[in-house]
């Protein structure tokens, strides 16, 4: 682990930063820097794509050296834009210098005014920061993403036909199959990954409050809202908001991240319940040699993964939910609470990834304890009261869920003797009571 590592003040910088650094490519500041160059030299190539009688004449073979500036973009790059920061005082107008200062070297002096021409920061970094998450989300959360739901895949069908005691209220309850339990899990996240993939991404682009003033001015004649709706959509792919203030309202933003916060909280379901599984002995866990559960008790293996987990997951939720709650709320046309809130935005996808990825560890390790199982099920014949006052409510036997309450709660212990004495007590035929007897908590699991 390098010095930079062990003196980071953030884990998902220090401890988990193996876990998390492909994030860097979207969420540091140099991804920041490099997102901006991107979409400065993407408008310029689409103003002289309109054209603007200015830029009639600009080579369009000079396009693809453009495109390079930011294709090859470099920490040194990213350092002469923070350099030139020092001097701005403004960290997007650097990013404007650097780049004429790229048009003088390519000899394009005379079009450099042309960059950034009619716009406001926020048109950069509305665009720029909108396109990074698209980025991210697409090319590193889905993917671990869809890992963990593999991985339960595979655990669910694997475990398809163990009949498994269910506990409700923390106490036996009617029996289920360890594979559908899982199965769950599934099928919810898989259901919330759809509602993400439904939420647009949005960004605003329009001059200093949004109406385009500045373009409409020096160009009365274009049509800017359908320039802006063009270049957002069709050359960026993200969603244009029209109208909006100096800033993009972040209402889809913020939805985004109830998106993914609703994905982390079945996710803490899914931690919580194998960590009470391997408590309760219904799973076991590989041990790798020299690793040590306790410092204490030799004898522990702890259910690290799932803890680690979920401890990531809560600090993710709590800051995605302060992103939701904050971003959406600017006061009048625009104020700067935004712009600091925004850089922390790979913060809880961080956290998220390094959850994923434990959870994920922790469901590989599992070993399937079926004896603990099955004599979690043998030890709870009681369960069976539900099937046996079912079949007799069928057979319309007087009373039959106060006579298995009766005899439940008068009873210490429910065995499959007797529970068989008590169906052979009843006032029903050889055929209903063999069709009782043949009940049992490892075949009661329904469909």
């Amino acid at each position: 682990m390098s010095e930079f590592t062990l003196n980071a003040l953030s884990p998902i910088d220090g401890r988990y930063y193996d876990k998390v650094q492909t994030l860097s490519a979207y969420f540091s500041e140099a991804a920041l820097i490099k997102y901006r160059l991107k979409i400065e030299i993407d408008y310029f190539i689409a103003l002289c794509q309109i054209p603007l009688p200015q830029l009639k004449d600009f080579d369009p073979s000079k396009f693809e050296e453009l495109h390079a500036l930011y294709k090859d973009f470099s920490l040194a790059d990213a350092q002469k834009i923070k350099d030139l920061e020092k001097v701005t005082n403004h960290d997007v107008k650097a990013v404007e210098y650097f780049l004429k200062e790229k048009f003088d070297n390519l000899n394009l002096t005379p079009f450099k005014e042309f960059i950034h021409f009619g716009l406001t920061s926020q048109d950069i970094n509305n665009t720029a920061i909108p396109l990074s998450i698209k980025k991210a989300i697409q090319e590193v959360y889905l993917i671990e993403f869809d890992r963990l739901v593999a991985q339960l895949k595979t655990l669910a069908f694997t475990y398809k036909d163990i009949p498994m005691l269910a506990k409700t209220h923390g106490q036996p309850a009617s029996p289920t199959r360890l594979g559908k339990e899982i199965e769950v899990f599934v099928v919810r996240l898989e259901a919330q990954l759809k509602l993400l993939n439904q939420v647009p991404m949005a960004a605003k682009f329009g001059g200093a409050t949004g109406n385009y003033n500045a373009h409409h001015l020096a160009y009365p004649h274009i049509d800017w809202k359908k320039f802006g709706n063009h270049f957002v959509e069709t050359v960026l792919g993200l969603h244009h908001s029209f109208p909006t203030t100096q800033i993009e309202h972040y209402d889809h933003l913020a939805a985004l991240f109830d998106a993914l916060k609703r994905i982390n909280t079945i996710v803490i379901d899914l931690d919580r319940d194998f960590w009470s599984y391997i408590s309760m002995g219904y799973f076991k866990q590989k041990i790798k040699a020299g690793e040590v559960g306790s410092s204490a008790m030799p004898h522990k293996v702890n259910p690290i993964d799932f803890e680690n987990s979920e401890g990531n997951l809560g600090i993710a939720n709590a800051l995605f939910e302060h992103l939701s709650a904050k971003l959406p709320i600017s006061r009048l046309q625009r104020d700067l609470t935004d712009s600091t809130v925004l850089r922390n935005i790979g913060v809880p996808i961080a956290h998220t990834l390094i959850s994923f990825s434990s959870t994920l560890k922790g469901l590989e390790k599992l070993i399937l304890n079926q004896e603990i199982i099955n004599k979690d099920l043998d030890d709870n014949w009681a369960v069976v009261a539900e099937a046996i006052q079912t079949i007799l409510r069928r057979e319309n036997y007087p009373n039959p869920y106060e006579t298995l309450k009766n005899f439940t709660r008068t009873n210490t212990k429910i065995t499959k003797e007797s529970m068989a004495n008590f169906i052979n007590s009843l006032s029903v035929s050889q055929k209903i009571k063999a069709e009782l007897l043949a009940i049992s908590p490892s075949n009661y699991t329904g469909i």
